[in-house]
């Protein structure tokens, strides 16, 4: 019943900085699941989806401990058995994520299907294929059973698609498997850099980081480590179209700049600017923002794609941030089938969108918002959803917002200190 009371109209100002990325944190902790040497984790962000699949691990035997507000330990020593909870993986789609280090650690593991954001067909067939290349067998029921006769061997493996979490489940499997694995049409996103390197620091052998073509030497056992995840490349994105939609001139510190440049480039296609300085972003948001149209006049468009191409989880911020942009933009959205739904709450609030079909939106700005309820579909549209409240005219009360906090840490919090009016209810008053 919790929801978000916000009276928009107000620029903000100040400083923010990423909290570490979500998207590295899930399949760093299930990766602790593959020594039973502890593993601690910094700069972890203290959200939803992180506190659920840490409540999986512990499930399994897992000892996990938070060191401090962001650093968290993982002992998984204790752990025995390749079960998962059903009610619990139902909660998050990251319990996926723990099919490829149970199998390589125990050769058998038993999940349920998934939960996770209602954003169309996200397929686990990368998964599985990979699992099969590297000598396992999947069996379907109600749940599905992956079994390995001894120690998984290693293969050339093909993606049928780069798909980031079927990357990260094979390499996971292919650490400890006999022998040297190829793994091609890899994602190679910073969250999958970020796991790549984890595991190297607990001794695994992985060449080609950060491309699309993995080389992975297996070895007999990891060890423990520690390791700090990088600053989140989505939540800069989305202050970068917060600062736009609000009229704000804002600086976020310590952003990931090395991860940007695909992100900076669509921002600046809308118009809002940017500049670097030493390692913090300051973003124009108080400028006119003109959306730069393409040779000869032509409508431009922002698509999404594989890394290094504009991430998908940021359409639905550059979407609402061209609300208030001069000019009209195709948001054409390639990933997944219903993300774009979200734009009929938009449209109640003001804005001029046509929804083309389930992956394409124009849209035609500037134009002022109207506060308005409105409820979180899933994560990225709830974030969205949210910045449209704090740059429209009156009050907005924003329902569901469980699903912004599964990916946002102390969201309100954070936005406040920037002189945001928004209030947190969790009583129904």
């Amino acid at each position: 019943m919790s929801r978000f009371i916000v009276e928009g109209g107000t620029p903000l100002s100040g400083r923010i900085r990423p909290a570490g990325n979500k998207n590295a944190a899930l399949p760093c902790i299930a990766a602790a699941v593959l020594t039973d040497r502890p593993v601690t984790l910094d700069n972890v962000p203290r959200i939803r989806d992180v506190l659920t699949l840490l409540e999986i691990v512990a499930s399994l035997g897992a000892s996990v401990s938070w060191d401090d507000a962001n650093t968290v330990t993982i002992d998984a020593g204790g752990v025995e058995v390749g079960r998962v909870d059903r009610a619990m993986a139902a909660r998050i789609r990251a319990s996926l994520l723990l099919a490829g280090p149970l199998l390589a650690r125990f050769g058998d593991v038993t999940l349920p299907p998934p939960g996770g954001d209602v954003i169309g067909r996200r397929r686990m067939d990368t998964h599985f294929l990979a699992f099969e290349s590297l000598g396992a067998t999947v069996e379907f029921s109600e749940d599905f059973r992956i079994h390995a006769e001894g120690r998984l061997q290693a293969a050339p493996v093909f993606l049928d698609e780069p798909s980031v979490t079927g990357t990260e489940n094979a390499v996971m499997a292919a650490v400890l498997a006999h022998g040297t694995t190829v793994l091609r049409n890899a994602a190679a996103e910073p969250h999958v850099q970020d796991l790549c390197r984890m595991l190297v620091s607990m001794g695994a052998k992985i060449d080609g980081i950060g491309t699309g073509r993995l080389v992975i030497e297996g070895v007999d056992r990891l060890d423990g480590t520690r390791f700090r995840l990088g600053a989140d490349h989505i939540e800069t994105g989305s202050f970068i179209g917060l600062a736009a939609v609000t009229g704000s001139d804002l600086v976020i510190e310590e952003a990931p700049m090395e991860h940007l440049d695909s992100t900076l480039l669509g921002f600046r296609r809308l118009g809002v600017d940017c500049s670097v300085e030493g390692a913090d972003l300051r973003v124009h948001g108080s400028r006119e923002h003109e959306i730069r149209h393409d040779a000869f006049g032509a409508v431009p468009k922002i698509d999404d794609g594989p890394w290094p191409a504009f991430p998908a989880d940021l359409t639905s911020i550059a979407l609402v941030t061209a609300i208030r942009c001069h000019g009209t933009i195709l948001i054409h959205e390639k990933m997944f089938e219903s993300r774009m739904f979200f734009t009929d709450k938009l449209v109640a609030m003001g804005a001029r969108i046509i929804l083309c079909d389930p992956h394409r939106a124009v849209v035609v700005g500037p134009t002022r918002l109207r506060g308005g309820p409105v409820e979180s579909p899933d994560i990225r549209a709830g974030m969205a959803l949210l910045i449209a409240a704090l740059g429209a005219e009156g009050r907005s009360e924003i329902h569901n917002i469980r699903q912004i906090e599964r990916g946002y840490e102390r969201i309100d919090d954070r936005l406040r200190a920037l002189g945001a009016r928004i209030e947190r209810r969790d009583d129904g008053g």
